[in-house]
């Protein structure tokens, strides 16, 4: 029968990549202390308890999914910046992106009684289109304890490789059972779904999951945490939310106004008042990298030879 691994949060995190490319999920245990879970639920219950169930049997019928959390929770931004889970998004999906942005932000509650989801790549939400990347690091803050009987989210170690059509054999699949305050990480390739809850409570899990930086995100952070309310929050922060270049000439803007109000060319970090020295399509390290990755020549050596021809 197929199993994930533990770790402890002081587990070396290269290890915890190895595993995580190879079975294409894991389980950190005792991430989250009870009091950032008390304080997030006290920031959220509300929201959970306006939200109605799903309406499909993909998002589930007994399922409650409350997103927008940046605003919402000021514990769950201590979850998104956790420096464990960022530093280990960072370096998985370095091979395929010069920055990488939230994804998403939702809390899913699986109620008594809803069935087990389909299981599926997350990486779907792209269609089947990135078969040649990997474009998602994804974790599942447990806020109750995960079991067999309540819905434990199902996963099949290994599958990342898997063909799309590929269906799972039943002893190919597990349960992430863990207690609260653990985070299940996993990855846009590997096959999953929520489970089914034949227990007498919730199951309430917050998913929180971070993509490369030049992809359009499945939770648009521009609406759900637009500029005039994130000015407060570290440029750090607003950067990792989604304020800042994907890459070079990739998300910059023009400022509305009359002509010369306002440099033509500007970053996102823009619209929270981060002032750039005239326009702009990036930084010069945005810049080398492309640059590097292309022709094998820095920014200077292509200056140079281009000098040379004039």
């Amino acid at each position: 029968m197929a199993e994930l691994e533990h770790f402890t949060v002081d587990a070396d995190r290269d290890a915890m990549l190895t595993v995580l490319k190879r079975d294409g999920a894991l389980i950190i245990d005792n991430v989250a202390d009870a009091d950032l879970r008390d304080r997030f639920s006290a920031e959220t219950q509300a929201y959970m308890d306006a939200t109605q169930d799903g309406r499909d049997d993909f998002t589930g019928r007994l399922t409650t999914r409350v997103g927008g959390l940046v605003l919402r929770s000021a514990a769950c931004r201590e979850m998104i910046a956790a420096p464990l889970v960022v530093d280990m998004a960072n370096k998985f999906l370095a091979d395929y992106c010069e920055r990488i942005q939230l994804h998403l932000t939702q809390i899913i509650r699986i109620r008594p009684g809803q069935t087990a989801q389909p299981i599926h790549r997350d990486r779907w939400a792209w269609g089947t289109h990135l078969a040649h990347v990997e474009p998602q690091f994804n974790t599942i803050w447990a806020l109750t304890d995960f079991t067999a009987e309540n819905g434990a989210t199902q996963v099949v170690p290994g599958s990342t490789d898997w063909p799309d059509e590929r269906q799972p054999e039943p002893h190919e699949i597990c349960q992430a059972e863990m207690k609260a305050g653990s985070v299940l990480v996993y990855s846009g390739s590997v096959f999953h779904g929520g489970g089914e809850n034949r227990s007498k409570a919730d199951r309430i899990g917050i998913n929180l999951t971070y993509t490369l930086g030049w992809l359009r995100q499945e939770e648009n952070q521009y609406l759900s945490a637009p500029p005039d309310l994130i000015t407060q929050f570290p440029k750090e922060f607003q950067e990792l939310i989604g304020y800042d270049m994907g890459q070079y000439a990739l998300g910059y803007y023009c400022p509305p106004g009359a002509p010369g109000a306002h440099p033509d060319l500007v970053p996102p970090q823009y619209a929270l008042g981060h002032r750039s020295e005239g326009d702009m399509l990036g930084s010069t390290e945005d810049l080398e990298a492309i640059v590097g990755a292309t022709s094998g020549q820095s920014v200077e050596e292509l200056q140079a030879a281009a000098a040379g021809k004039e």
